[in-house]
């Protein structure tokens, strides 16, 4: 089976939902549309896979150069071996659309590889071979081979509630003098989402008055004729609210058709992700991006490009939205993070000279005393080390990282309900500090309260997907509530996470347990409850 979207378990945490352009899965249901244009060009030996899919009435954006990554096996390259075909696949498909399938895969690629092989009388090493070289129209086919999802119109509510009551009438205030806005969906599959973008903003953005762009890219080929077509089965409204129905939709055979009104308003572009877009992603451009669930399918280089170029594209003050299983952690570089609506999302913050030079000062340690009381909590010595943050003064004693340390102290020392509060006043100057909210539910551990426990060890978790202690805790809060697949899924990743986890946060949240004997404790929970 290809692979398929999941909704992320546990609380609405960073933002969840559609298909993945250029790199994820993507489809739907839908009645095909219209033949897509064919234009390619090909730099640097490597066929772009960027093109406009054209909507009457409406320009097509210009340029498109792309320029290939990485470089992949070429006609001369040796041949593998049988049993190296579909690892070959996995590399090709990595290095020219940025996916990344692990080896539970291999059973459908191999089918895959099957299929295209055969549809043009290759071996399946003669298809890799060809596929290596600038095969621009088979890579296009084999995009949308590999990249099949479900969708739907308004998934994840949440973060359109969000859209509406927050962002809009934010990005409306900043651009009251140019009266124009633009959002961009990446990864739109069959247009659910960019048609959801447009009802809300209908309800937002004066028509008359305003200017309003909405653009759906995508890798998936049949997926954006899918969404042009603008015909979808019922089941694609199973979430959409029924004053969206009645206005925006009208019946179309078995199934219905998007308002046209909705469809002047947005154009669909067929884009791999790997590449550079100059027109798509220029600078300063975009009030809302939504990049939701793709970067769980990219390979990490893929990511680390795309997420630089979104950034770059936002207009300072611009917002982005992920998915659940996407989220970037409590400070990611160049955005500030936003909690309303019970989800997560991110505004770009321009980082002026200034700027840059407090952020710094912000991360500087205060070194001696901080330093000691680290030192002190790793000996398990809590009441020297609550006396050492006790001695520092100043501004720097209302340094959060202080007040962190000094909670930790307390709640070793039994004061739980102090600690607590700590945390809770460290959560009203920052909402977003993962380290606080796993203290917090330390805290509630103490007091016997496990449900308050796991949900704010999971928001932990969530905020900071590289914070390693939050995963062991729900691990061991599962294996005592007889959880046995959640406490086998939070220890495996928190053993893997301990390995890259810092060593102040080993010191703070370790209990006196260093690294080694705190992965000693994965394994030996993992083998008990296996």
């Amino acid at each position: 089976m290809p692979p398929r979207e999941t909704d992320a378990a546990g609380p609405p945490m960073p933002p969840g939902a559609a298909a993945v352009a250029g790199s994820a899965p993507s489809g739907g249901s839908g009645a095909p549309g219209s033949a897509v244009p064919s234009r390619e060009a090909t730099v640097a030996g490597s066929a772009t896979s960027s093109r406009e899919l054209a909507v009457p009435g409406l320009p097509g954006l210009s340029g498109a150069g792309a320029v290939a990554k990485t470089a992949v096996p070429h006609r001369g390259a040796a041949a593998p071996g049988s049993t190296d075909t579909v690892r070959w696949l996995r590399g090709l498909l990595a290095d020219r659309l940025g996916l990344a399938f692990d080896g539970s895969k291999d059973a459908w690629l191999a089918d895959v590889l099957r299929q295209r092989a055969a549809q043009h009388a290759l071996s399946q090493r003669g298809y890799l071979d060809r596929l290596a070289t600038a095969w621009g129209t088979e890579l296009a086919a084999l995009a949308e081979a590999v990249t099949v999802s479900e969708t739907y119109f308004f998934r994840n509510i949440e973060q359109f509630n969000a859209l509406a009551e927050t962002v809009l009438p934010a990005r409306l205030r900043a651009r009251a003098a140019q009266r124009r806005l633009s959002m961009l969906s990446l990864g739109c599959a069959t247009g659910e989402e960019v048609y959801t973008l447009a009802m809300v903003a209908a309800d937002r953005v004066p028509e008359s008055r305003w200017e309003l762009s909405i653009v759906g890219v995508d890798v998936n080929r049949g997926a954006l004729r899918k969404a042009m077509a603008g015909r979808y089965s019922s089941w694609s409204l199973r979430e959409t609210p029924e004053a969206a129905r009645q206005r925006w939709f009208r019946p179309a055979g078995d199934g219905v058709e998007v308002d046209p009104r909705l469809r002047g308003r947005i154009r669909f572009v067929e884009h791999n992700l790997v590449h550079d877009h100059p027109a798509l992603f220029a600078p300063d451009t975009y009030d809302v991006v939504l990049c939701r669930n793709v970067l769980m399918y990219l390979t990490p280089e893929t990511t680390r490009a795309l997420l630089g170029r979104i950034t770059r594209a936002l207009a300072p003050g611009g917002y982005l939205f992920l998915g659940h299983t996407d989220s970037l952690g409590g400070r990611p570089d160049g955005l500030r993070v936003h909690q309303a609506h019970r989800t997560f999302f991110y505004e770009r913050v321009p980082q002026t000279g200034a700027g840059a030079r407090q952020a710094m000062t912000r991360a500087q340690p205060v070194r001696r005393h901080r330093e000691v009381a680290l030192a002190l909590l790793r000996e398990e010595r809590f009441g020297a080390a609550l006396q050492a943050v006790d001695a520092v003064t100043g501004a720097e004693a209302d340094r959060p990282d202080v007040w962190l340390i000094r909670a930790v102290a307390l709640a070793h020392l039994g004061e739980t309900g102090r600690a607590a509060e700590l945390c809770r006043r460290l959560l009203e100057r920052d909402t977003l500090f993962a380290d606080a909210y796993h203290l917090l539910a330390e805290c509630h551990e103490g007091d016997d309260n496990h449900a308050a426990a796991a949900e704010h060890h999971r928001i932990a978790a969530l905020l900071d997907p590289a914070f390693a202690m939050p995963r062991l805790r729900l691990g061991l809060l599962a294996r005592r509530g007889g959880d046995r697949a959640a406490a086998e899924r939070e220890l495996d990743r928190a053993m893997d996470l301990l390995r890259h986890e810092t060593d102040e946060r080993i010191a703070l949240f370790g209990g006196g347990f260093g690294r080694t004997a705190l992965v000693a404790l994965c394994r030996a929970e993992l083998a008990a409850v296996s």
